[in-house]
């Protein structure tokens, strides 16, 4: 009875989804299902309520804020037209052919998704893509897997919960991470150049995209190294835009960019300078731990966003990316609010000891739990939430590395989320008209592509946990 129990809120939360039910009502009945298990099974000291407050709220609060940060600078730089001014030149310097392809796949993408997060990366990829002569179906699968760098969307809250439930270093589970996404990243530069290139053409070009991959993931894990987890991603992509520009401004010529794009471009320098600064100087001044928020993204989107718009932001875009928070930010936080109770409650623990009862057979099968969270959820911090203690558990359990079997896991639970259905409307409908005829198509495209890459990462599961 503990064990069914102990499952049953990621197992409801699951099944409410696969029907088709909101992403709100379903972390409802999960946390609702938690609730019923503590009353029935799994007690909560009351003597442990207040310090588990006082330990997650700050938690809570940073990730939900870095969630309203990056809507509110994302649309500001939507109404006032930056996005796009930003996207028509890298258009105009990238060239054509692979190379401009990868660009977007291994720069553009990951360094829009990195700042902001929740999908903006499809919202500038798509659109240059477009720009290629691909087919729509195409452009659509190509704008998706440039969702490669997810654990570092945002500025990494997904990676933060990991490394908080899991009982990690956020720095030392990002550096693992980076090492790890050398599969999705080289694996997304084969498929990509793969689907852009002439038949003849194809050796050359997965040649190309492979070590385009490669070039990732060592700028995003010597990102990791020098400057922290939180701006990784953007810098390592921001190191693959500048490449791929350079050599394909050999062949396009110069084009310059418009002064909003410019004002948009020195708002992302804001937001990333003011990281790495803040960051630097509260751990060379030697602060306590409380003063690290002077350098998280959840106060430096917001800082961004008042530097773009010359101070309070329009009415506009306030409004719009409040709607859009009231949408996304109680999803998160249930998640986050189930993630805990699974964890204090002793259910998370429970479940894990069940689960490590399949011995090292589990190695195999966790980096596809990790997935399934990504995908139903469609969010890298849901499927933290929802699984990182229970699967920090496990690994202590069966004896293996913890700080390694949570890579795999973060990097599986990201990758999966961009073949969610809510990815791929947005794809197909930002994608030339005729890709929402080709939906199927792309959809089992994607699919095909995401369990690929967590088949590759389940045998390096196995081979770590072994090894």
């Amino acid at each position: 009875m503990s064990t069914l129990l102990s499952a049953l809120p990621a197992l409801s939360t699951i099944l409410a989804l696969a029907v088709g039910a909101r992403s709100l009502h379903a972390a409802l009945l999960g946390v609702g299902t938690a609730a019923l298990a503590i009353l029935l099974a799994f007690p909560l000291p009351p003597d442990s309520i207040l310090p588990t407050t006082l330990r997650w709220t700050p938690i809570l609060m940073e990730v939900l804020l870095i969630v309203a940060g990056g809507l509110l600078l994302s649309e500001v730089l939507r109404q006032a037209g930056g996005q796009a001014a930003l996207a028509s030149w890298i258009s105009g310097r990238a060239g054509q052919g692979v190379g401009a392809i990868l660009l977007v796949v291994h720069g553009v993408t990951p360094f829009a998704e990195s700042l902001t997060g929740f999908g903006i990366g499809v919202t500038i990829g798509i659109p240059l893509l477009a720009h290629f002569g691909l087919p729509p179906r195409k452009v659509a699968v190509i704008g998706l897997i440039g969702l490669c760098a997810v654990p570092w969307g945002s500025m990494g809250p997904g990676t933060l919960i990991a490394a908080t439930m899991s009982g990690l270093s956020f720095r030392d589970l990002g550096v693992a991470s980076a090492a790890i996404s050398i599969i999705p990243f080289v694996m997304t530069g084969f498929i990509a150049a793969w689907l852009a290139a002439a038949p003849q053409e194809r050796g050359t070009a997965v040649l190309q995209g492979a070590l385009s991959g490669v070039a990732l993931t060592l700028a995003i894990a010597a990102a990791n190294l020098l400057f922290g987890t939180a701006p990784a991603g953007a810098l390592g992509a921001l190191v693959m835009i500048i490449l791929h520009i350079l050599l394909g401004h050999r062949r396009s010529g110069s084009v310059r960019l418009e002064a909003v794009g410019r004002r948009a471009l020195s708002s992302y320098a804001v937001l990333l300078g003011g990281v790495l600064a803040a960051g630097w100087a509260v751990r060379t001044s030697g602060l306590s731990e409380n003063w690290r928020y002077l350098g998280s993204p959840a106060l430096w989107l917001f800082i961004a966003a008042a530097w773009f718009a010359h101070g309070r932001p329009a009415p506009r875009s306030l409004r719009k990316a409040w709607t859009s928070w009231r949408e996304v930010a109680p999803v998160t936080g249930l998640f986050i609010l189930l993630g805990i109770l699974m964890a204090v409650s002793g259910m998370a623990a429970h479940l894990a000891r069940t689960l490590a009862g399949a011995g090292t057979a589990y190695l195999a099968a966790a980096p596809f739990v990790g997935a399934v969270g990504g995908f139903v959820t469609g969010s890298n911090a849901g499927a933290n939430a929802m699984f990182a203690t229970t699967q920090a558990e496990i690994a202590r359990s069966l004896g293996v590395d913890v700080l390694w079997f949570m890579a795999i896991h973060n990097v599986a639970a990201a990758f999966l989320l961009m073949a969610s259905p809510g990815k791929i409307e947005m794809a197909v409908q930002l994608s030339p008209a005729g890709a929402v005829e080709h939906r199927r198509w792309v959809q089992l495209a994607t699919l095909s592509v995401a369990l690929v890459v967590v088949t590759a990462l389940a045998v390096l599961n196995i081979l770590l946990g072994l090894g």
